[in-house]
Parts: structure tokens; C-alpha cells; sequence
């Protein structure tokens, strides 16, 4: 590999390039019955969620980052040929549970005849049973609840949140396999532009693919520097993800990375991902909600290294000040409690992401403006808060570090 496409040793080095993807139609196929299966608790309003994804992007723009839309990505790919366009599709339908018959046949046809822009941004949107004529000649098509739902295809309105598809580490990335068949389609996306697009293409190491079996999302996977990686065992990752995460950086000659710092995070939906509890913000500033620890501040955390022969050694840790000074050299940290620890404001707070922080530079980060508390924490702590509107985004369960995908970072001196 002669030439890096992406760079990404820390969580706080100047963002240069990031991956976005603006909420379209597919948030607005969300229904009541539909809410559980699809992750949300709530349908948020599309216009003004894309009025907030909007001032988002300029936020990162105007601070000297490159806005990259997953969408026109894997548009330019789709449209090299149609080869590549037709095995997108094939793979897409079959994961889908349509890998042959004639419902197959009738939304490959309907696809493949679209405009390839429009193709892309139906795949997000879901495909309904009503949009085209096709033979309800299967038992997939007749029977109890796959005849009652509505779509086809179901939308992917997770898929705003493009920290969690992929994951950038070092000079190359994990293509997940997430956890939740909602939103299993969008590393699908992250695999083709990876592989095709002329920015991308062999000039990436893939350190996991997305045809492992075992779940790990990019809400887990922290760069804390050059050579320390922290993810979360949590509902989203598996402790058998990472230990595979950890040999395979372990092993390979341009991975830099020998220590993963695996933290046991409570597994449910308000702490689904290790970002919505836990951010770094400078080189010795984190943002931390108190929730993650007992009474005592203990917590589940293993130290990986590689060892001899292959395997891997393990340190237990309970202590998260401890474990962070130790893989960074630190002597001294500031831990910044989300909602200032207090017993109402914090899990209010964290539930509308306080914790989920983006740093755009060592101090310096974009927070949503609702949670006042803890942004006023930041500042009183010496961090830079650029603030975002965040009414509607937020119904979605995630934060600006969930909405980005970082390319390319400057190393931090």
C-alpha cells in the first residue's frame, strides 16, 4: 500500500475528513409499529432534522473539515458499471432474505431500471409492497407478518449515524457486522466504496470485514492513540469481537496497535455504545457518566496485548482512571462527569447523548446545545464547545460522535 486514504491515530487530532449521512425519506418511514424493530423510540421530524444535520456539517466545514456523504460515495461506485451494480444488488437482496424467486426478480428489475443516485437513496428509504406490480406467489409474501409489513425493503434510518457501520483505526478500518438486522445493510455500503471507490480502493487495510458472525459496532471503537485502542463490551459489541479485533492488529505488519483496552459497559439501550458514555476530549481530558461505575467507581476492564506464539495476555483492571493513565502515560486525568454526577440532571443528559462529545481538535468539540449542563462543565474545564441544534437528531439516540465517521485526523504532537 503506497499511498493512505485514511489516518486516524487519536480521537482528538484536527478533523481534516469526515463521513456524514444526511437523514432522508427513511426517517419518515418510520411508523409506530414499526419504531421497536427499526431502534427508535421516537419519529423524528425530517425537515428540521435535516435543518440540524445541515448546521452540523457547516459546524465541522467552517472549523476546516472535509464533509464526505456515504450516499454520493457509493453512488460514484455503483455507477462505474454494471457489474459492480448488479452484485451490489444480488448480495443486498439476498441478505434481505430475497435470493432467489420472483419477489427477487421483480425489486431487482425495479432497482436495476432506477437511476443509480435514486437507486441508492431508495435502498435507505425501504421499498414498499405498493410502489410496483410483482406476483404475491410466496409463502414470504403471504404469510402472517412478513405479509403485514408494509416494506419490502425496510428502511435504514440509522443510518445518520455513520460512526457505527465502520470503524477508522490507524490507516484502515472495520467493516462491521452490526448487531441488530436493522442496520446490517449500511456496512454493506462502507464494503463497496472500500473496495471500489478510486479514493478508497487499495489504499485501505481492512483490519475486520463484515462477514464475521460476532457483533462490533463503531460506537465502541476508541483511538486513544497511535498504538491504544479502547472498545466497549457492551449490547452492541461482543467480548469475542474484540478479542478477534486484537489479534488481527496484533498480527498485522501495518498495524501499529498493541494494546485494546476492552470496558464492560452496561448492556441496554440508553448505554448502547461506549461513545455515549465515554469520550475523549484532550489528551488528558475525558468525558465520563458516572452511571458506568458502582458505588465505589469499579468497573469489568482487560488490558490486551500480544504475547508469544500467537496469544494474547490478559490484564484485569476495576479502576477506568487507572487503566487510562497506565496504557497513556498519563500521571494525571480529568474526568469530566456528565451533568456534573448530579442524581437527575446526568442520566437526563446522557440519555440526549451529553456524553457523546466529537473533538475536532486536542480541546475543542461539537456537542448538542440541550445538554447546558455538562457543555458548561466543558468550558469550566477549558474545552472549546461548539454547540448544535439538536431537537430532533437526538429522538434518534445518538450524538455528533454517532453522526460522523472520521477519515483522516492530523497526528497530535
Amino acid at each position: 500500500m503506497t499511498e493512505k486514504a485514511i489516518q486516524v491515530n487519536s480521537e482528538i487530532g484536527k478533523l481534516k475528513s469526515v463521513l456524514l449521512k444526511r437523514p432522508g425519506a427513511e426517517v419518515e418511514n418510520i411508523t409506530p409499529d414499526t419504531m421497536e424493530r427499526l431502534l427508535f423510540d421516537d419519529i423524528p421530524f425530517l425537515e428540521i432534522a435535516q435543518k440540524e444535520h445541515d448546521y452540523f456539517a457547516g459546524v465541522l466545514q467552517d472549523n476546516g473539515a472535509e464533509v464526505l456523504y456515504v450516499d454520493d460515495l457509493a453512488t460514484d461506485v455503483l455507477s462505474q458499471s454494471g457489474e459492480i451494480r448488479n452484485k451490489f444488488i444480488e448480495t443486498f437482496l439476498d441478505e434481505e432474505g430475497y435470493g432467489l424467486g420472483s419477489t427477487h426478480d421483480a425489486l431487482k428489475e425495479y432497482l436495476m431500471d432506477m437511476d443509480v443516485k435514486d437507486m441508492v437513496a431508495k435502498l435507505y428509504a425501504g421499498v414498499r409492497r405498493t410502489e410496483f406490480a410483482f406476483k404475491n406467489d410466496s409463502l414470504h409474501d403471504l404469510a402472517g407478518r412478513d405479509a403485514a409489513n408494509p416494506f419490502l425493503l425496510d428502511p435504514l434510518p440509522n443510518a445518520y449515524f455513520t460512526r457505527d457501520p465502520q470503524a477508522s483505526i490507524g490507516s484502515g478500518i472495520t467493516v462491521n457486522h452490526m448487531t441488530f438486522k436493522a442496520r446490517q445493510p449500511e456496512s454493506l455500503f462502507t464494503e463497496y466504496i472500500m473496495k471500489y471507490h478510486e479514493r478508497f480502493a487499495n489504499k485501505v487495510d481492512i483490519w475486520r470485514n463484515r462477514d464475521f458472525q460476532t457483533r462490533i459496532e463503531g460506537g465502541d471503537e476508541l483511538v486513544l492513540n497511535e498504538h491504544v485502542l479502547a472498545v466497549g463490551v457492551s449490547q452492541r459489541t461482543s467480548s469475542k469481537s474484540i478479542e478477534g479485533l486484537a489479534r488481527e492488529l496484533f498480527e498485522n505488519e501495518n498495524s501499529n496497535f498493541d494494546t485494546v483496552v476492552a470496558i464492560e459497559i452496561p448492556h441496554n439501550h440508553a448505554m448502547m455504545h461506549l461513545d455515549t458514555v465515554f469520550t475523549m476530549v484532550n489528551k488528558d481530558q475525558f468525558t465520563v457518566f458516572p452511571g458506568i461505575m458502582d458505588e465505589e467507581g469499579k468497573m469489568n476492564i482487560f488490558v490486551l496485548h500480544p504475547g508469544e506464539n500467537g496469544v494474547i495476555k490478559l490484564e484485569h483492571f476495576n479502576n477506568l482512571e487507572t487503566v487510562i493513565k497506565q496504557v497513556l502515560g498519563l500521571s494525571e486525568l480529568d474526568f469530566i462527569f456528565t451533568g456534573n454526577k448530579d442524581s437527575i440532571i446526568a442520566p437526563r443528559e446522557q440519555w440526549n447523548d451529553g456524553s457523546n462529545t466529537l473533538t475536532i481538535a486536542p480541546g475543542e468539540v461539537v456537542t448538542y446545545n440541550r445538554n447546558y449542563v455538562s457543555n458548561q462543565l466543558l468550558r469550566e474545564h477549558g474545552i472549546l464547545v461548539h454547540e448544535v441544534i439538536s431537537s430532533e437528531l437526538s429522538r434518534g439516540r445518538g450524538g455528533p460522535r454517532c453522526m460522523s465517521q472520521p477519515i483522516w485526523r492530523d497526528n497530535v504532537e
